[in-house]
């Protein structure tokens, strides 16, 4: 159906795609996996033909593609929806264009049929504003269904999307596929998602040119929730994440400065450990019947209760759940920033009372001042937690940790001038910086591309390892949530959410991302987490859970 003969193509002095040689057959899955940079939507735009190569040239059943075409429908990453229109007008635009010939009510039928296809038939009215990400993004796939394309291109459509609603979806688009067998090409980061819908995996390299394709041998229908128990899943996981990984880090060592091995020149600074210096305590951290109830037009409604937890000192837990279940709210009621309105929490023997450094928190925007430098950024907070230190001890504290998170020679670039990537790794040294007796992560790599999240969890679980600080990370990551925690904690769905579930990680430390994929107790761990989260993703009450 599709056929890249040596295609390049570039922008100015920049080359973004390299001698692309490959086919896509009549009726094949094709994934295509990358990272940011790497030329993924350039790609699927030759495919299209919103762009045409420099060089070489891209066929579509034999014949050289000169410009788009109903042929080839296209979903792209951002929903692009008429927001003045319904959901039902949204999809007659497209059926209109096409099949504009053919009476109203055949058309009328049409718009039915591709509505019911993503399963909104119960929203058929509404419009955008009213839709979640997830009902907006299936409506942007009927939409080019609804074209009768021989070749649905797809870009990254489900990066934007929480876990639970991008798994509906995919298992909704895999319904699709199956049902006509029409091609389908997929631009995607996630490993696991190219596993569960393709026939065949190829790898985008950093430099534009193409990297190995796996043929993915796995027997349909496939069920995401039990792969971990095929060997054949695990194999190629494990092939897949090491072969992204080791192209990807060999191309970011130019430009990003590794964690060396050695001792740093910055040996730990005075002020951090006169700072650090705390009693050791089995109930360092504790949550006693919290709540966190909001008052509506309704009445009280209440978001979580009789949340009970401890954490020991130098605990690493992480937090997961469905979107909804309260992750985040017990995360910023820890942090001071919420009020708690029933119950309590305790850091070190006192209760948390308002925000304090004392709490250092890790968002999934690093929010920094983008005028200021990375060594400005992280320097206030530390000239307010260390008021008795010298300038010159603060300075060490400031280049110590941009140091550990890699941007030993970045220090004195702006954050206008940096990538999301190097803009979370500032705050993560800010928050290290600020010596917390409390480390919080609110998602803190969920609005990166996989190679950028498996960089920094490895600098994140790097620096932690030196200071042992008891951390708190909110995830919906799965692999994160493992990767990173001695103790997994699973919330039921809200509203009234509570601990579920919590699974002991007794993995050795220090942990690596392919290193955990060849224990042989890791897939065992993540079954646990993925059973729980099954269970609850329709709603399972708290009293049902295991």
């Amino acid at each position: 159906m599709l056929e890249f003969r040596n295609v390049s193509k570039g922008y100015g002095d920049t080359s973004v795609i390299k001698n692309l040689k490959f086919k896509v057959k009549d009726g094949e899955f094709l994934a295509i996996l990358g990272f940011s940079g790497s030329g993924k939507t350039t790609l699927i735009n030759l495919m299209a033909g919103l762009v045409m190569p420099d060089k070489g040239e891209v066929l579509f059943k034999g014949q050289p593609v000169t410009g788009p075409g109903p042929e080839r429908g296209l979903v792209f990453q951002s929903y692009a929806l008429m927001p003045w229109l319904t959901v039902q007008g949204n999809i007659a635009l497209a059926v209109d264009a096409v099949h504009g010939a053919k009476p109203k009510a055949e058309r009328a039928a049409l718009v039915a049929k591709y509505i019911a296809m993503v399963g909104l038939s119960h929203a058929i009215d509404r419009r955008p504003a009213e839709l979640s990400g997830g009902m907006r993004q299936r409506v942007a796939v009927a939409r080019a269904l609804a074209m009768s394309p021989e070749v649905l291109l797809m870009d990254e459509p489900l990066s934007a999307l929480d876990a639970l609603t991008r798994a509906n979806v995919a298992a909704e688009i895999e319904a699709i596929w199956e049902a006509d067998r029409r091609t389908v090409v997929l631009i995607t980061n996630d490993v696991d998602e190219a596993l569960v819908l393709a026939d065949r995996i190829a790898c985008l390299n950093p430099d534009g040119t193409l990297g190995e394709v796996f043929d993915v041998g796995l027997s349909r229908p496939r069920d995401r929730n039990k792969m971990g128990e095929n060997p054949t899943f695990k194999a190629l996981r494990a092939a897949i994440t090491a072969y992204l990984m080791d192209v990807g880090m060999a191309a970011k060592t130019a430009e990003t400065r590794r964690l060396p091995a050695v001792t740093p020149r910055h040996a730990t600074p005075k002020a951090y450990a006169e700072a650090a210096a705390s009693q050791i305590d089995d109930r360092y951290l504790q949550f006693s019947q919290l709540h966190k109830i909001y008052p509506t037009p309704k009445g009280p409604l209440t978001v979580v209760e009789d949340f009970n937890l401890t954490l020991k000192k130098g605990e690493f837990v992480s937090l997961i759940g469905h979107s909804g279940c309260g992750k985040s709210t017990v995360l910023t009621m820890t942090a001071g920033l919420n009020s708690i309105s029933k119950g309590a929490i305790k850091l070190d023997g006192y209760h948390v009372e308002g925000a304090d450094p004392e709490r250092a928190v890790v968002f999934q925007s690093p929010n920094l001042f983008p005028w200021l430098t990375a060594k400005e950024n992280v320097a206030i907070g530390v000239d307010k937690v260390y008021p008795k230190a010298s300038q010159a001890e603060r300075q060490e504290v400031v280049e110590y940790y941009l140091e550990r998170v890699g941007l030993g020679d970045q220090m004195d670039k702006s954050a206008a001038d940096m990538s999301n990537g190097m803009r979370q790794r500032v705050g993560i040294a800010r928050a290290f910086a600020l010596s917390p007796k409390l480390l919080l992560l609110d998602e803190p790599f969920g609005m990166l591309d996989s190679l950028t999240r498996w960089e920094l969890q490895e600098v994140l679980m790097e620096v932690w390892s030196r200071t042992k600080v008891t951390a708190v990370c909110v995830t919906h990551d799965v692999d994160e949530a493992i990767l990173l925690a001695d103790r997994v904690v699973m919330m039921t769905n809200g509203p009234r959410a509570t601990i579920g579930k919590i699974t002991e990680v007794n993995l050795p430390r220090p942990r690596s991302r392919k290193a955990l994929m060849d224990h042989p107790d890791y897939y065992h761990y993540r079954q646990q987490v993925l059973d729980f989260l099954e269970e609850y993703e329709h709603g399972a009450h708290k009293k049902d859970a295991a």
